[in-house]
């Protein structure tokens, strides 16, 4: 087992960095779009005929709870907390499908972030990836 060189470590360090600080944003985007559903239903365009089809208040609370959740942990990921690393892989795959069945409702915004939950899920695999090594 080798141990990783100091350029190994500046990489894994910045992708920690950029996975906490991702997550952390993408749960602030999620509480606010959870609110905006929650308070104000006529803020989204209702679809009909859909599967996963929700009152937009649901909607709106199931959003404000996963960015409260995706928050804390882009924040202990920040704080370098090694639980956070597992857990961040956890509630961006979830956030991904959440933002996936919602698409209906707000295209542009539930793609944006379903590729921010992907760039995630990449650094913090490659993040654990690498301390492995």
């Amino acid at each position: 087992m080798s141990h990783p060189s100091s350029t190994e470590s500046a990489w894994a360090e910045g992708i920690g960095i950029f996975a906490g600080a991702a997550l952390l944003t993408v749960g602030i985007f999620q509480f606010l779009e959870g609110v905006a559903a929650a308070a104000k239903d006529d803020v989204f365009v209702r679809t009909s005929n859909y599967v996963f089809e929700f009152d937009l208040t649901t909607w709106g609370w199931i959003h404000i709870v996963l960015g409260i959740i995706v928050a804390i942990v882009g924040g202990a990921i920040l704080a370098s907390q090694p639980w956070a690393y597992v857990a961040g892989i956890v509630v961006a795959v979830l956030s991904a499908l959440l933002n996936f069945v919602w698409m209906p409702y707000y295209p542009f915004w539930a793609v944006l972030i379903i590729a921010f939950d992907i760039a995630v899920i990449w650094a913090l695999s490659t993040l654990l990836g690498s301390r492995r090594a």
